[in-house]
């Protein structure tokens, strides 16, 4: 593996709108250049994680060499990104790509260009890369490549006479695709003797080698025992290890230019590992840093609390060891009168969040609650001065309060026309306004919107998917802070505030809301000795109420006949009793409580 010929080196990414068949296609690529035994051959080999595996989805980006003897007889090194197609992973994509020349870019055979390849696509371009179009799921009834190859050309102007058809399924186009690969996707250029450059792609921790780090080699070489430097923060460790997956972890005697791998660094603090820091020698550093990576912000805030507060500690520590292979996450401590101490944890988006909270509880055995998501809002203050709120418990007084900004999306929808209507009446009752509709072919139209982003995460993206019978796509960026007539929503049981149960809505939703929210609190608080009113609050104002009705004893079951007066002194007891039970009683809040919240928006 050492100083193999760089023009016989091809780094490439394999992106593609989620649920286009990527993962399948690189299982397809292993298994023909027989990188893994057939006996040792499953379905999403590169997907690493129980949780990618169980929702069939790529959460990680995952780079694996394979050795590719061409038509031409000569034998090519093929270093391959696998990559999410979920619009909230879109930064994993953009950090694959950099480590790259080429892209394969997927797209279905049944379905068509769709939001996240447009998006896919651009990234790629304003990378420089070399595009491969490949035409997935040829096999199925309903495949319709010719025409899936004029909308490649129409909407993304991509030539498509380039493009590959193939199956994942059945395998059949694989070996031309790779082909194409050798013939269309550029080497890697570099000077093998230069100071060592190295970008950081991933990093993740092992408990016993410290945190491996996933690199590309822009210049120079690395080897085992080398002493490194990270640029920007000027950390300095002894390489342990160098080595390339091919799934499974190999190790190598050296890493030389144009070759992706990992490095095993032996430190043991996560934070120390940047994603985006340039690798070089200590005693010979190269010139400039690599250009690294533009941070990714996060979009959605959301309390995570540990069901026992002794487990605190424990969740800080996971949050670090996540943080390593997901430079995404943020968080600041969180106190909470309902439930204790936790963390507010920045997201870039509900799946993202989903997907975080499962690994959390999966792989370090925590027990979490989720409160309600919110966004990152700008209030000004009467006296001039912003600040930045991510939880409603944050918000100022009312009266000290001028305005209030919201962060607004710049949202692109591609629908079949005939769905038109039901996205537009979808987006009206979402806030968003309409901006234009391009008509990208007879089959389908490109609608944009601008939106706040408290709209999508409530439940915008289920609903396009069931009014438009699942074939609408979404994508979306950061458009600008606007400001809007917000106001925060507190829920009380029995007259207390349940801070975990509040949350920032706009006005003229805060009564449906409200309303929606006490009605299902209703059916989720057990019943109690005592009656326990459920209200909405804005401010001192109540704007909706629920009651779940006391549980009541028959005092009266002993008595058959009699004077009334007894009956009557029973039943003065019971209600003096249940008085006093109601001053000093307090209700249990179930969990189910705090999922209601996420679940409000979907009467």
């Amino acid at each position: 593996m050492t100083d193999f010929n760089t023009s016989h080196i091809r780094n490439f990414s394999i992106v593609a709108h989620i649920d286009h068949g990527k993962s399948t296609i690189s299982d397809r690529i292993l298994e023909l250049t027989h990188t893994v035994e057939e006996r040792d051959l499953s379905s999403q080999m590169l997907d690493s994680m129980d949780i990618e595996r169980e929702r069939g989805i790529t959460i990680k980006s995952n780079a694996v060499r394979v050795m590719y003897e061409a038509d031409d007889g000569q034998l090519y090194q093929f270093n391959l990104i696998d990559t999410p197609g979920h619009v909230d992973f879109t930064y994993e994509v953009s950090r694959s790509l950099a480590a790259c020349e080429g892209a394969v870019l997927v797209v279905d055979a049944t379905q068509g260009v769709e939001a996240q390849t447009v998006s896919n696509a651009n990234l790629a371009m304003n990378a420089n890369l070399d595009i491969v179009p490949a035409i997935n799921k040829i096999d199925l009834p309903s495949a319709r490549p010719d025409e899936v190859k004029l909308q490649i050309e129409d909407e993304l102007a991509i030539p498509a006479d380039d493009a590959v058809c193939v199956s994942g399924k059945t395998g059949e186009g694989i070996h031309e695709l790779l082909e194409a690969i050798v013939y269309l996707v550029s080497p890697p250029t570099g000077d093998a003797e230069a100071p060592l450059k190295a970008l950081i792609l991933d990093s993740y921790f092992d408990e016993y080698r410290g945190v491996v780090a996933t690199v590309r080699v822009f210049d120079g070489r690395v080897q085992k025992g080398d002493n490194l430097l990270m640029m920007q923060n000027g950390e300095e460790f002894l390489a342990d290890g160098v080595g390339v997956k091919r799934p499974a972890e190999q190790l190598v005697d050296e890493l030389s230019v144009g070759e992706v791998g990992f490095v095993v660094t032996g430190l043991k603090d996560p934070a120390k590992v940047r994603v985006g820091d340039t690798l070089t020698l200590r005693d010979r550093p190269c010139k400039a840093a690599l250009p690294g990576y533009r941070e990714a912000k996060p979009m959605v805030y959301t309390g995570l609390f540990p069901v026992d507060n002794k487990e605190y500690e424990n969740l800080r520590d996971a949050l670090e060891k996540l943080r390593v292979n997901d430079p995404s996450l943020v968080w600041d401590p969180e106190t909470s009168v309902a439930l204790g101490f936790g963390f507010r944890v920045g997201f870039l988006g509900l799946l993202h969040m989903e997907v975080v909270k499962e690994r959390l509880e999966r792989e370090f055995n925590l027990d979490l609650i989720a409160t309600s998501p919110s966004v990152d809002y700008h209030v000004y203050k009467t006296d001039g001065t912003m600040v930045q709120v991510r939880s409603p418990q944050d918000l100022p007084e009312v009266t000290r309060i001028d305005r209030i900004e919201e962060p607004y999306l710049n949202a692109k929808i591609i629908v079949p026309p005939e769905y038109t209507g039901a996205v537009m009446q979808l987006a009206i009752d979402h806030r968003a306004e309409m901006r234009d509709m391009i008509h990208l072919s007879s089959k389908s139209v490109e609608m944009h919107f601008e939106m706040p982003l408290a709209e999508l995460i409530l439940d915008f993206f289920d609903q396009l998917k069931s009014r438009t019978k699942g074939y609408a796509s979404l994508d979306y960026d950061f458009s600008c802070y606007r400001a809007s007539d917000l106001v925060k929503l507190d829920i009380l049981l029995s007259g207390d505030e349940v801070d975990a149960l509040s949350f920032i809505v706009h006005r003229d939703k805060a009564y449906s809301l409200a309303r929606g929210l006490c009605d299902r609190l209703k059916e989720i608080i057990p019943r109690q000795q005592f009656e326990v009113p459920i209200q909405g609050a804005i401010g001192n104002k109540i704007i909706s109420r629920s009651t779940v009705k006391a549980v009541r004893k028959d005092v009266l079951a002993k008595c058959y006949g009699g004077d009334i007066s007894r009956k009557r002194k029973l039943l003065e007891k019971q209600k003096e009793g249940k008085k006093r039970m109601k001053a000093i009683g307090t209700v249990e809040v179930p969990q189910e409580a705090f999922l209601a919240v996420l679940k409000v928006g979907d009467e």
